[in-house]
């Protein structure tokens, strides 16, 4: 999980949602059967946003990450991201706001606790 709700310092309030990635080993099968999504609840509503973009001309590889967000009847949000192994690895240490909450292959880096203050730069 990543985003807002790992943040102790973030206020919470009625609109944050839940920012979450799944690392997968393909990203097919979630992209062509949509109906585990219903695990999570009674979709009010979905986006999808790189088929969007697709759609409008850029250039987008769902075979390395897709994301839905998602509104239920219950007023929760779940910005939900499929992100292969690969793709996860190249962005995971970089988002100073992440929590793992379940890492069942142990593919995830180790990373420090969440912050919101600005990473510390090497030279």
């Amino acid at each position: 999980m990543n985003g807002s709700r790992t943040n102790t310092n973030a206020p919470k309030d009625i609109f944050q949602d839940f920012d979450i990635v799944y690392v997968v080993t393909e990203t097919a099968s979630f992209l062509k059967n949509k109906m585990w999504i219903n695990q999570f609840g009674d979709l009010l509503m979905m986006q999808e946003p790189d088929k969007n973009n697709q759609s409008m001309g850029k250039k987008m590889n769902f075979d390395r990450s897709y994301g839905y967000l998602m509104l239920f009847t219950d007023g929760n949000r779940i910005d939900l991201h499929i992100k292969s192994k690969e793709s996860m690895i190249e962005e995971y240490e970089n988002d100073k706001l992440t929590v793992p909450l379940l890492d069942k292959d142990n593919c995830l880096p180790s990373v420090p606790p969440p912050t919101d203050y600005p990473c510390a730069k090497t030279n």
